[in-house]
């Protein structure tokens, strides 16, 4: 009948004599419990348990499984229980010889002979004399032979410390056995009854409902797999960071231009056209086009950073900035005399700055790109303004275990007035207090945009080491001045990786299983939703 369970054929035994499922059924019915091993000890382990499963999940039977590790022989072991030892082959052969040269002792006793020829003397059942080997003991015990036919009856040894000699010797080893010991069930009988499994209308209308026998409601099955989507471990510790950001009042930098000019990725940052970041082994250079134009307005980051700025508190001022207010080519023409000249007090590069190197495209190497941009357009209006972004960069990287030609960068640009470095630092503490990391130090560095630099390190409890978090630093005057910033007007910057901390907080060690074509989508799909861990 539809929607029903009842007694479905079951596989029977390798014998063909009957199933297995009822051969439990009657051998239960004479005793009050069943041990499986002894009532069917030559049925494999996984037919009992499938056989009892069907039986348990009606209620007919309960069951309890016990494990116990059996020492078994293993080939040569078994060889040895049958025939002999080695050491003891080699002292029957010289024994009944009385004399054997020893190039000769293999062939008498096979490929063992090395082996036994050892442990014969050892134990002094014989000696060498010349070239040839002769025999000590009249009488001798075979205890390994005589130990291992006890393993092969029992499954155990005499001393529990003799196992792990034996494994060595590779002469024995261990495996699992299963057993159950069977009880009659709550709903025990000798056949299978028919189970329904659908409430149907006709039930209902007949009123067969209320005699009928119903499945029980098996509520631990596991279900059928939901195949749904699931967030990238990046994307999670992307969203902790950007709360933290949010929660102190910065506006998120429109960060979708992957591919962007020299002028802003380079030039603008105050970095030398002759440095080595510049490189074709450090940079991806675009070929189609090769060129950009000239620096200018981006009304989509423009409207972007208006809307970001309207719903922010900090930004109340009643006019905000506007990048159409600007002079792009005064611009330009202060970062060329900051560059080949020198100007608003900096003694600049003093090299022949060339415009075909602003125009060139890059991918860009750095997000400060962008930094740049918000800044300039700030200039519109000078004001407090703090600015974050979390983006992918480009570098032409060696790719190993903790780098890739692609990454994400973390980056935070504070604007205000009266800014100090010791400002900076008192910031940053409490910054990556929010992320768990409480200790920090701060070493000197160079970065060609900022002075004073400092490299950020923090002590991590769970790697109970100190590793490098970020890069900080306060933007050149220079930098500031040539976009049309006061004076006064001081920057903070300060930037990390994503992937180092994911790394650390899931416990990845290679960069390529969190990014990349070798990311295991399981890995993905499996990871915790919330993380309550924060070291």
């Amino acid at each position: 009948m539809p929607g029903a369970r009842g007694p479905v054929p079951v596989p029977a035994q390798a014998n063909g004599t009957s199933d297995l499922t009822s051969n439990i059924l009657h051998s239960l019915e004479q005793h009050p419990q069943l041990d499986t091993q002894e009532a069917f000890p030559q049925t494999s382990q996984a037919e009992i348990k499938a056989a009892l499963d069907r039986l348990a999940s009606r209620r007919m039977v309960a069951y309890e499984a016990k494990d116990k590790e059996l020492v078994v022989l293993t080939e040569e072991g078994q060889q040895i229980s049958d025939e002999g030892s080695h050491e003891w082959k080699v002292w029957e052969a010289v024994k009944s010889k009385g004399r054997i040269p020893i190039k000769e002792i293999e062939k008498i006793v096979g490929p063992s002979a090395k082996v036994g020829q050892g442990n014969a003397f050892k134990l002094k059942w014989i000696k060498k004399d010349g070239d040839a080997l002769v025999p000590v003991a009249e009488n001798v015990t075979d205890t390994t032979r005589e130990l291992l036919q006890h393993v092969g009856a029992h499954h155990e040894f005499p001393d529990p410390k003799q196992l792990k000699d034996y494994q060595k010797r590779k002469l024995v080893t261990t495996k699992k056995d299963i057993t159950y010991t069977v009880r009659k069930g709550a709903k025990w009988a000798l056949q299978i009854p028919v189970e329904v499994t659908d409430l149907t209308v006709e039930m209902l209308q007949d009123g067969s409902w209320e005699s009928a026998n119903f499945k029980p409601y098996n509520f631990q099955a596991a279900g059928e797999p939901q195949h749904a989507g699931a967030l990238h471990p990046l994307n999670k510790v992307r969203e902790e960071f950007r709360k933290i950001f949010f929660s102190q009042d910065f506006i998120e930098m429109p960060t979708g231009r992957f591919v962007d000019s020299g002028f802003w990725n380079f030039d603008a940052l105050f970095v030398p056209q002759q440095h080595p970041a510049r490189d074709l082994q450090d940079t991806f250079y675009v070929s189609d086009p090769a060129e950009a134009g000239e620096p200018g307005p981006d009304p989509a980051a423009d409207a972007a950073l208006t809307e970001m700025e309207a719903d922010s508190q900090m930004y109340t001022h009643p006019d905000g900035a506007d990048s159409t207010k600007l002079n792009y080519a005064q611009y330009v023409k202060n970062v060329r005399a900051v560059h080949q000249d020198g100007a608003f007090g900096s003694t600049g590069y003093r090299y022949p700055y060339s415009d075909a190197e602003t125009r060139r495209l890059v991918m860009r190497t750095h997000t400060t790109a962008v930094s740049a941009y918000c800044l300039h357009r700030l200039a519109s209006n000078p004001r407090p303004a703090r600015y974050f972004s979390i983006d992918r960069v480009f570098r032409n990287e060696s790719v190993d275990a903790t780098h890739l030609a692609e990454f994400h960068q973390i980056e935070g640009v504070i604007a205000d007035y009266g800014l100090t470095l010791g400002g900076l630092m008192d910031f940053l503490g409490k910054f990556f207090t929010k992320l768990g990391i409480s200790d920090l130090r701060f070493k000197p560095a160079y970065n060609p945009y900022t002075e004073p630099s400092m490299e950020v390190f923090g002590y991590h409890h769970g790697l109970a080491k100190w590793v490098e978090i970020g890069n900080s630093g306060m933007f050149r005057p220079e930098m500031l001045l040539a976009m049309g910033l006061p004076e006064g007007l001081r920057c903070y910057g300060f930037g990390l990786s994503l992937e180092r901390p994911t790394m650390i907080k899931y416990g990845v060690n290679n960069i390529r299983k969190l990014l990349g074509h070798k990311v295991d989508v399981g890995f993905i799909e499996s990871n915790a939703a919330v993380r309550l861990d924060k070291d």
